[in-house]
């Protein structure tokens, strides 16, 4: 099987995440998001795909998302592709579906 994991190696969930799809045998293909971060209409169709809002899949702790507290999903997609930190990780993709890892066992469904 194949997925695709948009990581943050220095963060603890995304490297758990990522051990769990190689212990599950998946050949995966490692997106370092945020130097290589997704097009906006990629990061809308992952979160489309796994049934989540822009807002569910921001890094609300984050500093520069203070400002997004009342924007709309367009604006929080928009702040994303510009600020890719913004972006709440790993998303991981298979071909049966999308799911952000928090918890990490919750990628386990799609392989």
């Amino acid at each position: 099987m194949k997925a695709t994991i948009w990581h943050n190696p220095r963060c603890s969930k995304s490297r758990e995440t990522l051990a769990i799809l190689q212990e599950a045998g998946a050949e995966v293909e490692i997106v370092d998001y945020l130097n290589n971060p997704p097009t906006r209409d990629r990061l809308a169709a992952l979160y489309e795909r796994a049934g989540l809002t822009p807002r569910a899949g921001l890094r609300t702790g984050e500093d520069a998302a203070r400002h997004l507290k009342n924007a709309s999903d367009d604006a929080i997609l928009d702040a994303m592709v510009a600020n890719p930190i913004l972006i709440e990780r790993p998303l991981v993709e298979t071909s049966k579906g999308v799911r952000l890892g928090r918890p990490p066992d919750s990628v386990r469904d799609i392989l």
